[in-house]
């Protein structure tokens, strides 16, 4: 046997040196009990580095060197300590892309991302979605390296009568024989159960690498199954590793966020839960089973640590000696973060890098970073955003692109194969509060993965939903409150409402519209109905003909949009169909990779209707000068018309 932990610490001996401050269950711990502490990361996405490689900029926020500095701290505030890993590690940024589309990996070759955890000494972990991102074969060549054992108990390459009898990819569990040292300071051997779970939606997400060729369980199926077998082979403490979140929805038995229901299956004593990115405990999760602050599930201890390395999660258990086995007493969950954010947005690194997995990385992170400087695709027009709040835009236009190709692929086999689909995407870079430089310009010709920061400012993921063609309407009547209301026959007239965010300003691509400015906007900021009667929106057509508002379609858009966020019509998480394990940024970088050559110029299928001898007025940057022919051969009758605030220019356009 071995001890618990090859880098746990004596309590006499940290308590002597004085150098930590011991955990109170280590310090009160009599004979006969044990403080187990259990680190845990999830959701790493191959953020090995503190580094943004979208931006190209060193980030406080992110990176498992970071969060490395506070494991190698705090082991020793424990007198025995366990490290897991909860899945989604090697794919998600640049560096993920990198290793698999231009390094690739063959046998015996040593992902960065297992060089990291290799480094910090992991001793267990199971699989996430995003394992399966470049296929199974690629999985398998990088999981190889690992110093620690893998495990997943419900993926499979076939089923058999019963859980037991899947022919399971993976070792569905293991049984670790580890000593621990008990508050007199005499060890003892202990056997803990580690088994793990991912979201069985792979099959749908990856199906490309998957069908016909594996196959899934239930999370909480696939356990109740398991759990008892760890139990009768000698396991004293079973840790759930669940690649999976915390919901109160109504359980069903193939689920994607069962975390929940995962730590009411008896036997199983406590749950490192992930895939949401969030925090666990936190106020974020509330509702029958859940106790935040206690931190539990279901009774059981329970956490979930953020994403790309944010925070460290901690379990904390008192064990107790039980006949010849253990059993836990008390627990706290906590989680510590990198950094704190200030009352002015601004970041303050919490911790400095653990210098050894930077020095594990370091070749991998400059290849990376000539990687994402590097061309990887081209585009045969300029991408910027100087105009997309007046007029149909190719900044916007690519993003909408990629959308709606990777939704129209990722629904081909399912219930919603055969939909129209549309694809909502908005401005961010867009000047306003951030300035007459704050805006997307990507000149024609090279086009590199570190652009797309400059197209998709934030890490979104990817949703589709399922609405009708009246939602459809209702939706571009709440975006089109980017607008004042403008009075006939009046000249220079102020366009743009400042206080609705260019975020908010959704364009739909796969119909075509008008915006009638002479209407009052049919919702306030906060997208409530103020002016019932009014509809800014005309001639709404779908495949040259008036939308059918009974008809049904899909949407392709972001996380913040379909869960919510702005408050559009048709978009409030009930009608979500499909949750994208990709993030917008990735499926843009993807698009230009499959493509080689993109050409997304503007197609024009909105703009503003006709209004007699009035004009309108509004800001861009100075540098939009240089596309104003662009927009004039569109048939906009746009031109300039001197200087505005705070180093703006202004532009005049006649409706």
């Amino acid at each position: 046997m071995t001890r618990l932990t090859r880098r746990s610490f004596l309590l006499s001996s940290t308590a002597a040196a004085g150098l930590v401050m011991i955990h109170p269950f280590s310090a009160r711990a009599s004979a006969g009990q044990a403080h187990l502490r259990i680190l845990t990361t999830t959701d790493l996405h191959c953020h090995v580095q503190a580094y943004d490689y979208y931006g190209d900029r060193a980030n406080d926020t992110m990176g498992l060197s970071r969060t490395a500095s506070i494991v190698t701290e705090i082991r020793a505030e424990a007198t025995n300590t366990l490290t897991v890993d909860n899945g989604d590690y090697f794919q998600g940024n640049p560096m993920g892309d990198f290793m698999a589309y231009s390094r690739g990996m063959h046998e015996g070759d040593l992902h960065p991302v297992m060089a990291a955890m290799n480094t910090l000494g992991y001793d267990a972990g199971t699989l996430g979605n995003h394992e399966f991102n470049y296929g199974v074969g690629f999985m398998d060549l990088v999981n190889a390296r690992a110093d620690f054992p893998l495990v997943c108990a419900n993926f499979a390459r076939s089923l058999g009568a019963t859980p037991r009898e899947d022919a399971l990819h993976l070792p569905p569990y293991v049984i670790l024989d580890r000593m621990v040292t008990d508050g007199a300071g005499e060890e003892h051997p202990i056997k803990i159960g580690i088994i793990g779970f991912l979201p069985p939606q792979i099959m749908q997400w990856d199906r490309a690498h998957l069908h016909g060729r594996f196959a899934v369980r239930g999370i909480v199926e696939a356990a109740e199954a398991w759990v008892p077998q760890m139990r009768e082979e000698g396991a004293d403490i079973v840790i759930a590793l669940s690649h999976s979140g915390i919901s109160t929805a109504p359980y069903e038995p193939m689920m994607e966020n069962a975390s929940l229901y995962l730590a009411g299956v008896d036997g199983i004593d406590c749950v490192v839960c992930g895939h949401q990115h969030q925090v666990f405990p936190s106020s974020s999760f509330e509702g029958e089973g859940i106790d935040a602050e206690r931190g539990t599930l279901m009774g059981k201890p329970a956490v979930m640590a953020g994403f790309w390395g944010s925070h460290l999660g901690i379990l904390d258990l008192m064990l107790t000696r039980d006949g010849n086995g253990w059993r836990i007493d008390t627990s706290e969950s906590s989680t510590r973060s990198i950094y704190q954010r200030n009352e002015d947005r601004s970041i303050t690194a919490l911790v400095a890098d653990y210098a050894p997995i930077v020095a594990a990385t370091a070749q991998a992170h400059q290849d990376t970073l000539d990687y994402v400087r590097a061309e990887v695709g081209q585009t045969a027009v300029p991408l910027y955003s100087y105009f997309a709040l007046v007029a149909d835009d190719p900044s916007v236009q690519i993003v909408s692109d990629a959308q709606g190709d990777y939704v129209r692929s990722i629904l081909q086999g399912t219930e919603h194969e055969g939909l129209p689909v549309l694809s909502a995407a908005a401005p961010f870079k867009a000047g306003g509060r951030g300035g007459p430089e704050y805006f997307t310009d990507v000149p024609a010709g090279p086009v590199a993965i570190r652009n797309v920061a400059d197209l998709y400012l934030y890490p979104n993921t990817l949703m589709a939903v399922r609405i009708t063609g009246a939602q459809v309407r209702e939706w571009l009547e709440r975006s089109a409150g980017m607008f004042n209301q403008i009075t006939p026959g009046g000249a220079d007239q102020l366009l743009l409402n400042p206080s609705f965010p260019s975020y908010n300003f959704d364009v739909m691509d796969g119909v075509t519209y008008a915006i009638d400015l002479t209407q009052p906007s049919r919702y306030d900021n906060d997208g409530v109905v103020v002016n019932p009667d009014a509809h800014r929106i005309v001639d709404l057509m779908f495949n040259g003909a008036p939308i059918d508002p009974e008809a049904e379609f899909i949407v392709a858009t972001n996380n913040y949009r379909a869960s919510g966020g702005g408050h559009f019509p048709g978009a409030d998480g009930s009608t979500i169909v499909f949750r994208a394990p990709d993030t917008n940024r990735d499926i843009i970088v993807r698009y230009i990779v499959a493509n080689g050559t993109i050409s997304p110029a503007a197609d024009g299928n909105w703009g503003f209707a006709p209004v007699a001898d009035t004009s309108v007025l509004f800001e861009t940057g100075p540098a939009g000068v240089q596309y104003l022919g662009d927009i004039q051969g569109r048939g906009i009758n746009i031109e300039p018309a001197g200087d505005g605030e705070n180093g703006f220019a202004l532009y005049r356009i006649t409706l």
